[in-house]
């Protein structure tokens, strides 16, 4: 595409928009809150964010938060199992989409490899904030592609308005065969709040079109969760802890025949504070530090080869590897009072952050990825210039020091034996990257606003993209990594309109990034078995042979999301809704980049009220027929959800709130372009989803 064509896009995504707004109504859409900067989201943001709130995630009745996020414009997700499904944001996935959890890294394994899930259940989830689109100049160049940021409240930072509140959940799925439930109480007294929570979920082999069974694809996971915080009237402090564990399938090919699961568990601690001096150059200090350590055996039949007579026994189920990692995670931010210049008010703030991964692997997982670890030091700074009303400028920069130690082994020029096992050392690398980026926010009238960002940010490759080595069952690759891949760089520029109030509103994004030495995972169209040595030029091996490179590549693309009131009656509101993404990501000098999510189109209808709640929605996923090298195509696909409410006051604005969801309810064949087992692993059809919910 020209760049005269790609600007052309970028304008056209906001010129749709360009058209008189209906008059104002007390109807808002959701905006970010703590997640894209440490100077808050009051007035708008300078980034595209996501905002999804406990009944959404709910509703859609995942075991996994990308199953939970992946209908959201630009947001799409891994979908590799039921209890493994991990978000993709604009077709950018693992090592440059940073999972978190109340602001602290999520600590778990799922970025190094599609089987492995995120350890937090959607039902324990107040809520859900999604950056979509660069957040390196805060959160590192592991957020290069975006932030999941799923927010807890287990530290309370303000007391509640009642002395004792909770919240109770309970769900059956008929698509999923099983049950899900949540219980979540607060207490507070004297400066002191209390929080718990509890979540537990038990699926069978969910149902695919034509009622057939998803062999191997069931869930059970629980969490507990349990913070304490002081609140007094210069800020706060806290601490929590939490676990989670689940035992999860991994459905299609061999790993649907040998019964493979994932048996998980994390246990989680975290801490976080606030103070607000009553003077001086700093308004505000607050920190966080989490630490982490996670598990998870791989487990299945053994394997065995029979010769023809042989006494063909019943298999055992045996561990065949496993993940472990301990992780460490602390930042300090300092906020400081308006400053008065000649151009206008500055507000800023400056931070200090820390992070440590140690993975160690066992079994046929130190095949894949041998131990190795990753420390990351940075100091990064947010200035914001209000240059007068309805006119904010930002710019903020960022440094890190990363170290990535391990060891690689040394593969033959086209990666097919040559009679010699490849040999292994050691090597640790070490990266600098560096960060910039300049945005504007202008008020416009009719309750507009306008946002304009440009971003420069550099990531360094992580471990499993420098020293993969080998075989990877869940996944069907064996993946070899490329110990002397160099930074990767991203130049971005986003241009987006929105307007959050009245009876129209809607939220535009257009961009566009081109990378340097983008890192990518190709197929190299070569197979193999367990071993190097039995790799070959040839289909028919058990493992896809995939390879670790880099080249230049563009990203470009548009998300709208839209809603229109149309009728009122008295404190209801009916209207209709609208939805469009698309991300194209290509190679400089021609080619796919490999499994990129294809154009999705949606419309809806809602009616809205204190009592009952109503919605429609239907998305159509277009064919993807841009595809990488060795890769196939995936056909499109029709979905329709719709869902009904009714909320029934109790007393003191407490509710019982009844719910039937019925999702996919065409029955349709849904395969999705981003995993790597579309063509093995069809997504559930027709569910009906029965919902209490309580508010105490």
């Amino acid at each position: 595409m020209q760049p005269h064509r790609r600007a052309g896009l970028l304008a056209a995504g906001i010129a749709l928009l360009a058209l008189p707004a209906a008059a104002q109504q007390a109807v808002t859409l959701p905006e970010t809150d703590v997640t894209a900067s440490p100077l808050g989201a009051s007035g708008g943001s300078f980034a595209p964010v996501t905002t999804v709130d406990g009944p959404t995630l709910n509703a859609t009745g995942a075991a996994s938060l990308g199953d939970a996020l992946r209908d959201q414009p630009g947001i799409s997700a891994t979908t590799f199992a039921p209890g493994a499904s991990r978000p993709v944001i604009r077709g950018l996935d693992n090592y440059r989409v940073r999972i978190q959890q109340d602001g602290l890294a999520a600590g778990d394994a799922s970025a190094f490899g599609e089987d492995h899930g995120v350890p937090l259940d959607p039902l324990s989830a107040g809520r859900v904030e999604v950056i979509r689109g660069p957040a390196a100049l805060r959160w590192g160049g592991q957020a290069i592609g975006g932030v999941v940021n799923v927010i807890t409240d287990r530290i309370a930072t303000e007391l509640p308005q009642r002395a004792v509140s909770g919240r109770a959940l309970g769900q059956y799925d008929t698509g999923l065969n099983g049950w899900g439930g949540a219980l979540g109480a607060t207490v507070s007294a004297g400066g002191f709040v209390l929080n718990g929570d509890m979540s537990g979920r038990y699926t069978n082999d969910y149902r695919i079109p034509g009622g057939r069974g998803q062999a191997n694809s069931g869930v059970r996971s629980d969490s507990f969760g349990l913070g304490l915080s002081y609140i007094f009237d210069q800020g706060y402090i806290g601490s929590s802890v939490s676990q989670y564990r689940s035992l999860y399938g991994i459905p299609g090919g061999e790993s649907a025949a040998l019964g493979t699961s994932i048996d998980m568990e994390q246990f989680r601690w975290a801490t976080q504070g606030e103070f607000r001096p009553a003077g001086g150059f700093i308004s505000a200090v607050n920190f966080r530090l989490g630490y982490t350590r996670y598990s998870h055996n791989e487990i299945g039949l053994e394997e065995h080869d029979h010769a023809e007579g042989d006494d063909h026994g019943p298999l055992a189920r045996v561990v065949h590897g496993g993940f472990r990692s301990q992780g460490w995670d602390g930042r300090v931010e300092l906020r400081h009072v308006p400053v008065s210049t000649p151009l206008g008010e500055l507000t800023g703030a400056f931070g200090l952050s820390y992070e440590r991964e140690a993975l160690r692997t066992t079994g046929e997982a130190l095949e894949f990825l041998p131990p190795n670890s990753t420390d990351r030091y940075a100091a990064y700074i947010f200035e914001e210039l209000a240059l007068r009303p309805g006119t904010r400028l930002q710019a903020a920069a960022r440094i890190e020091g990363v170290r990535v130690g391990g060891s690689t082994a040394a593969f033959p020029a086209g990666y097919l034996p040559t009679g010699e096992e490849p040999g292994t050392i050691s090597r640790s690398r070490g990266f600098v990257p560096v960060s910039l980026s300049l945005g504007v926010l202008q008020d416009l009238p009719r309750d507009m606003q306008l946002r304009l960002t440009g971003q420069y940010s550099q990531r360094a490759p992580s471990a499993a993209e420098l020293f993969s080595r080998g075989s990877h069952h869940a996944s069907g690759t064996f993946d070899i990594g490329n110990p002397n891949l160099g930074m990767e760089s991203a130049l971005s520029i986003e241009l987006g309109l929105a307007r959050r109030v009245g009876a129209w509103r809607f939220d535009a994004s257009s961009f566009f990034s081109h990378y340097n030495n983008f890192i990518y995972r190709g197929l190299t169209g070569n197979t193999c078995g367990h071993e190097f040595d039995s790799c070959v030029a040839a289909p028919g091996g058990e493992f896809q042979q995939t390879v670790y490179g880099q080249r230049d590549a563009r990203f470009y693309g548009l998300e709208l999301t839209t809603e229109l009131d149309l009728y009122r009656a008295g404190q209801g509101v009916a209207g209709i809704s609208g939805r469009y993404d698309f991300v194209r990501a290509e190679f400089t000098g021609g080619g796919n980049v490999p499994r990129i999510p294809p154009h999705r189109l949606g419309a809806g209808a809602y009616w809205r009220s204190p009592s009952w709640n109503a919605a429609v929605d239907y998305i159509h996923a277009f064919d993807q027929n841009r595809f990488g090298a060795n890769d196939t195509a995936t056909r499109g696909y029709d979905s329709l959800d719709a869902r009904l409410g009714y909320s029934l006051p109790v007393a003191d604005g407490r509710q019982i709130t009844l719910s039937v969801i019925g999702r996919n309810l065409l029955d349709a064949d849904m395969r999705n372009a981003v995993s790597f087992k579309r063509n093995e692993v069809l997504l559930p059809g027709r569910r009906v989803i029965f919902q209490v919910a309580a508010s105490f």
